[in-house]
């Protein structure tokens, strides 16, 4: 049976009622592969400041296979993310998932695939399937990432209690109308993106928080997988710890501006930027409509802001360069 992002309430208490006798739930890990396990990761930032009782990890599939967590078992949930559900590795974690006895949450796009039979629940999500996910008709209060958090959010509000639990709520509501209307915002700029960057070779993301899982996935799926850019996706908390010494007037960054907790960090690296760069692009949540979520969730709604605005600069920059999103070298085409 499939469910959806509505139905993780109750696949939350499900588990908490089965494992209740085993000593309840004492562990959740987030794994995926790529853009999979990118999309995990503000997930992971939620349960990390917000549960003090609960350890949480986010671990790439192969990984979690070949260095499995010590704790892991009965009294943990593995929350593994496989889009088409037939990543080897991915699968691989799953049935470990299933031998060790943890409960077993699949998210995933279709509903039956290789990997369904090592899940306990099997929710797939929303996906914008149109070509270069340019369509926007989704619900993406649905989509991956918002599935990850409610599995976390729901864990915690029905363990310890989540103050913000009615907040994270009315921001999940909202969030389908802000994407939309961003997407809008950036379709001028982001021609004039592709134009500026399409001759490049090379091109950086930034983020923070519980964003920067975005700025990971346009690096290593958009810039590197996709149109065979050299690209690095660098941490604005860790940019003035090494990476800065390669700005300068030629290169270009992509840089998040979260609104929430982690802000300052990404304005402290914009205004070093504005003073030693030239070629900066810059996605700025509060620019992009996110305040009108409560601040006290705010900070868990930038990767869908950003992940889903990114498509955008995508279709773009791959249309200037001649180079469609589909093309691959390697993927799926030779043995790895």
């Amino acid at each position: 049976m499939a469910y959806k992002a509505k139905d993780i309430q109750g696949i939350i208490s499900k588990i908490l009622a089965d494992k209740k006798e085993d000593g309840g739930v004492k562990s959740l890990y987030y794994v995926g592969c790529g853009g999979s396990l990118g999309a995990l990761y503000s997930a992971k930032t939620f349960m990390e400041r917000e549960s003090a009782d609960i350890k949480c990890a986010l671990i790439s599939s192969n990984e979690f296979v070949h260095a499995t967590p010590r704790d892991f078992g009965k009294n943990s949930i593995i929350c593994l993310a496989c889009h088409k559900g037939n990543t080897p590795e991915t699968i691989a974690a799953a049935r470990l998932g299933k031998e060790k006895g943890a409960a077993v949450i699949i998210l995933t796009w279709l509903e039956q695939s290789e990997i369904v039979q090592y899940g306990d629940y099997i929710v797939c999500y929303e996906f914008d399937a149109s070509p270069d996910h340019l369509a926007g008709d989704i619900d993406y209060a649905g989509e991956k990432t918002m599935c990850a958090m409610l599995v976390a959010v729901e864990l915690l509000n029905q363990t310890a209690g989540y103050d913000n639990y009615g907040k994270f709520m009315d921001g999940l509501g909202m969030i389908t109308t802000v994407i939309r209307s961003a997407r809008k915002h950036v379709a001028k700029r982001a021609l004039d993106f592709a134009q500026e960057y399409k001759d490049d070779s090379i091109i950086y993301t930034m983020g923070s928080g519980a964003g920067y899982g975005a700025a990971y996935m346009e690096s290593i799926c958009i810039f590197m997988e996709m149109q065979w850019l050299d690209s690095s996706s660098i941490h604005t908390g860790e940019f003035f710890h090494g990476p800065f010494e390669v700005t300068d007037v030629n290169r270009p960054f992509v840089i998040q501006v979260s609104e929430g907790s982690t802000r300052a960090l990404d304005e402290r690296c914009l205004k070093f930027l504005k003073t030693y760069a030239k070629r900066i692009e810059v996605l700025d949540a509060k620019e992009l409509g996110l305040s009108v979520i409560d601040a006290s969730v705010v900070d868990y709604f930038n990767h869908s802001l950003f992940n889903n605005v990114y498509p955008i600069y995508n279709h773009a920059l791959a249309e200037a360069r001649r180079h469609p999103l589909p093309t691959r070298r390697y993927m799926w085409k030779v043995e790895y």
